[in-house]
């Protein structure tokens, strides 16, 4: 088949969580002998040029860059308009061209969109079978940003979040399949009235890459790794240090616990003058401090689809403690394959039980590395995929 697959941004390298997903759709849809052109967005010249070697794994690429410069005055322009910002924050004149000219040119028998965002670039393109991926529902995560952002914030959001929530509904109708990276955001895409036939395939994990390596681990130290700029994380680690940490160290004087994570602001890397605290910053691989670690934590209060940095620590057979809203988006049994807390107290004492006991963290890293390989594999996730299409098909 020609397969026309768009994403919001430019899926390589799949080193964080919005390119993680598409790339390896788009890596799968290739191996399987089709020919795939991938159309996509870049923040800037050189992450386009990064890109390059996407090329490797699909038959074109079309890539457009679009910078802050551009985007966010397109963002802020639908403000008084019935279309979320964050369409315009996605636009590009000459990407929607280049889309229209590639499919002239080839009629594409399979067009795939990962995130509604892009989803305007082709609508209305006629095509046998067209597929979008939710991934996560957007519109439900502005909601608990406005849930958990001060006034003018939290208005912004929560007009977003309604823009959304119309917009999500109506792009369906241009699809012939729905899909989701979890249950939970199946049932959120459904609960907005959508009847197109949907479902879901979860994201994996390369756990080849993400795997033990039999080195020994630093006891007290606890680690944390996303990317710093990004709201969720930010707010997760402030309050572990503000009502956790303390606690913690009351008890166990000796625990460290380490942000790892890439562009922190300053007031995340000012959490490194407190007490056991460590600001990473960007590095070049985190396995090596999630391996350190005796257990990564995801104290997330705002947490939409899968965790990717569950995944990777479980994969790597690093105990996880998490929120009950960062469990959700994983395939997992709390208790057995990893721990799920609310309170402070609680974290306090699931983190001091693990770190306690080198029989215990032995246990959850085994549990927690066999769940992966069984449910959280890419090769599963991706047959997974393909019985969807199979069945859109029909």
């Amino acid at each position: 088949m020609n397969v026309l697959f768009v994403c919001h941004r430019v899926p390589y390298p799949p080193k964080r969580g919005g390119k993680i997903r598409p790339f390896n759709i788009i890596r799968h849809l290739t191996e399987q002998g089709h020919r795939v052109t991938v159309a996509s967005l870049a923040r800037s010249a050189a992450e386009r040029d990064e890109a390059r070697d996407l090329a490797q794994h699909c038959k074109e690429v079309l890539v457009e860059v679009i910078p802050a410069r551009v985007a966010l005055p397109q963002m802020v322009a639908r403000l008084p308009t019935p279309v979320p910002s964050s369409f315009g924050y996605f636009w590009s004149r000459r990407l929607a061209q280049r889309i229209s000219a590639a499919a002239a040119a080839t009629p594409f028998d399979l067009v795939f969109v990962h995130c509604s965002s892009v989803a305007p670039y082709v609508e209305h393109l006629p095509a046998p079978l067209k597929i979008i991926d939710y991934g996560d529902m957007d519109s439900q995560k502005w909601r608990e940003y406005a849930q958990h952002r001060a006034f003018p914030l939290s208005a912004g959001y929560w007009l977003e979040a309604v823009k959304l929530e119309r917009r999500e509904r109506l792009i369906a109708g241009h699809f012939d399949l729905c899909t989701c990276t979890t249950r939970a955001e199946l049932e959120s895409l459904r609960a907005l009235g959508v009847t197109k036939p949907s479902d879901w395939f979860p994201n994996g994990v390369d756990a080849q890459f993400f795997a033990p390596d039999g080195a020994p681990y630093e006891p007290d130290l606890v680690a944390f790794v996303g990317r710093m700029d990004y709201y969720p994380n930010q707010q997760g680690v402030i309050g572990f240090c503000r009502d956790v940490l303390p606690q913690l160290r009351a008890q166990r004087p000796g625990v460290r616990f380490a942000i790892v994570g890439a562009d922190p602001p300053a007031h995340i890397r000012a959490l490194g003058d407190l007490p056991g605290v460590t600001v990473t910053g960007s590095v070049p691989d985190v396995r090596p401090h999630v391996r350190r670690a005796a257990l990564t934590v995801a104290p997330l209060a705002i947490a939409r689809g899968t965790q990717n940095k569950i995944l990777e620590s479980m994969a790597m057979g690093v105990p996880v403690v998490c929120s009950p809203e960062a469990s959700g988006g994983v395939d997992a049994v709390a208790g057995e394959h990893l721990r799920v807390a609310s309170k402070p107290a609680d974290w306090v004492a699931a983190i001091e039980e693990i770190l306690g006991s080198a029989a215990l963290r032995q246990k959850l890293a085994i549990a927690g590395r066999e769940r992966v390989l069984s449910h959280h594999s890419w090769a599963a996730s991706m047959r997974r995929l393909d019985g969807i299409v199979e069945k859109g098909a029909q």
